[in-house]
């Protein structure tokens, strides 16, 4: 079935949309004449961003392939419960600009890593960083182009797949030919625009194919029959019979392993932190925070929802005569459900021309801001905490950024040699999550210990994060029937009692010479970052007691 309907107008928008992005991305990245840019300039934007651009760069960077494509498909299999990962990451953002920001900014990092070689040692650091790289890399650049090539198949190509490596090749391009010259400078502030067309042609999807879900039309009756059809996909708190209760384990959701992916992605992951990092001020940077958590709040709305009704219309196609093929569309060869499918084909199938356009380049800025922040990411850590004190010699400690062009670009060239091996996943989004939790409690638990437990050493942290692996694995054997999720908060609270332990068999009565010193006014905040938080406490006590 041909999807291929892009008109004249279409493909005007789409091209108006790249042109826009890459002449902003270089004119705000140009430099002074005859001024060499420094590795602030390059790695942390001058250190010169708003809040307004911190909070969007923040979401840019985080709504990628992965969520526009990825959780549609969960939403479809599992339902609004899946929007635990976008409304509990709003109180997560908050927890994070009060407890950890202040101290991130104070020690002026660059990267993540280097918290780890001020708090613990340089091994442990330079441990981390090759794990950070090598994650960045293998894991999500190739899932980010993977899922962003399929959906590109499935809207402008015949969806049989031919497309899917171009497509690869040709959002790499796009991302590297503004990220690397620039730095975070151009991906900041292309992620302006990026954020707020993802949102805006997200919104329409949704409205499109919630007005083509009844044959009589109308976007609220529409979503009157999605919920009255599929009234169990609106449930936060999945029951234990619910057959993807082993992927969102009912209550465990709020109280379990789930702040142990939040907390790891939104505190300690650095294409995420970085932009907070690159700040004017710790202010700035705090109400940056609570801008992304509203931001958050509506993601839902743009790619959970529109998999919700992609399920209403493969069980009912009785429902609507404009679905013609519904069912073939997401069936697989040999049988099996493709849920990943829902997003692309709502778009391909409902989205008229003319608006089609728009749509696709929501979806484009949604993967490209992406790519340009892990590729920015990616070059940093190299840069500062692999190739500076390991690899510059003394006559070449002044071309980091030439080093992090580099770096960046050959990181992006090997993920788009391995991202078509990824392969069809029935959820994309769930996978990822459940793979990286094999490893993120661990370096969790390294962080909060070292943050606000002051008699944390370096060797506690050492045996902690190595000791955290083999007890993620025991805990995913059969034997336990635990959901993954209850699997990460159990290793993150069995390693950070393995870190205690070692660090007060060491030196019991002392505090580590290295650990955090607070101050009294250290987790202060100001009247806009507090008056925000707390409407964004209320509305989510509000959304979870609609949906329970």
């Amino acid at each position: 079935m041909s999807t291929n309907n892009f008109s004249v107008y279409d493909y005007i928008v789409f091209i108006l949309y790249a042109l826009v992005i890459l002449s902003l991305g270089l004119w705000v990245s140009r430099g002074k004449k005859g001024v060499k840019k420094t590795a602030q300039d390059y790695f942390l934007a001058s250190k010169s961003l708003p809040w307004w651009a911190i909070g969007a760069s923040l979401i840019a960077a985080n709504i990628s392939a992965e969520q526009m494509i990825g959780m549609s498909g969960s939403g479809m299999a599992i339902g609004l419960a899946i929007a635990s990962y976008e409304w509990m990451a709003a109180l997560t953002l908050l927890i994070v600009g009060k407890f950890f920001l202040p101290i991130f900014i104070e020690k002026g990092l660059y990267t993540i890593p280097e918290f780890i070689e001020q708090r613990f040692g340089t091994t442990l650091k330079t441990i981390l960083a090759v794990f950070w790289i090598a994650l960045f890399i293998f894991v999500n650049l190739t899932s980010v182009l993977f899922l962003g090539g399929k959906a590109m198949d499935t809207i402008l190509g015949n969806g049989d797949g031919s497309m899917i490596f171009p497509a690869i090749v040709a959002l790499a391009l796009f991302a590297a030919a503004y990220s690397l010259y620039g730095g975070l400078s151009a991906v900041a502030w292309t992620d302006v625009i990026q954020v707020a067309l993802l949102i805006i042609g997200g919104l329409i999807t949704s409205m499109i194919a919630l007005d083509h879900v009844t044959p009589s039309g109308g976007i609220i009756k529409g979503f009157a029959h999605v919920y009255e059809t599929a009234g169990d996909k609106f449930h936060m708190i999945l029951k234990k019979d619910n057959p993807e209760f082993m992927n969102l384990p009912g209550i465990a959701v709020l109280i379990g392993g789930l702040w142990v992916a939040n907390l790891y992605y939104w505190g300690f992951n650095q294409y995420i932190i970085q932009r907070t990092l690159a700040a004017k001020s710790l202010r700035e940077s705090q109400n940056g925070i609570v801008f992304a958590a509203f931001l958050k709040m509506i993601t839902p709305f743009i790619a959970v929802i529109p998999g919700i009704i992609a399920y209403v219309m493969f069980t009912e196609p009785e429902g609507t005569n404009m679905i013609a093929g519904v069912q073939d569309a997401f069936t697989k060869v040999g049988g099996g459900m493709n849920y990943d499918k829902a997003y692309p084909w709502l778009i391909s199938t409902f989205v008229p021309a003319g608006l089609k356009g728009l749509v696709v380049a929501a979806l484009a800025a949604a993967i490209v801001s992406s790519l340009a922040s892990m590729v920015n990411s990616t070059s940093t850590i190299f840069t500062m905490d692999i190739f500076k004190p390991y690899l510059a010699k003394k006559e070449g400690k002044n071309i980091d950024v030439k080093v992090g062009r580099i770096s960046g670009g050959v990181a992006l060239a090997i993920a788009v040699f391995v991202a078509p091996l990824l392969g069809s996943i029935e959820q994309a989004f769930q996978y990822i999550q459940e793979y990286t939790g094999l490893v993120s409690p661990g370096i969790l638990a390294v962080f909060m210990m070292g943050l606000f437990y002051k008699k944390t050493n370096n060797r506690g942290a050492v045996v902690g994060i190595l000791t955290s692996i083999p007890i993620a694995l025991v805990l995913k054997l059969p034997y336990f029937e635990m959901p993954w999720m209850d699997q990460m908060f159990y290793t993150f609270i069995l390693t950070m009692v393995v870190i205690m332990l070692v660090s007060l068999s060491t030196n019991p009565y002392d505090d580590d010479p290295k650990a955090i010193k607070f101050t009294n006014s250290m987790f202060k905040t100001g009247r806009a970052y507090n008056i925000g938080s707390y409407i964004i406490l209320i509305i989510l006590v509000v959304l979870y007691a609609v949906f329970w």
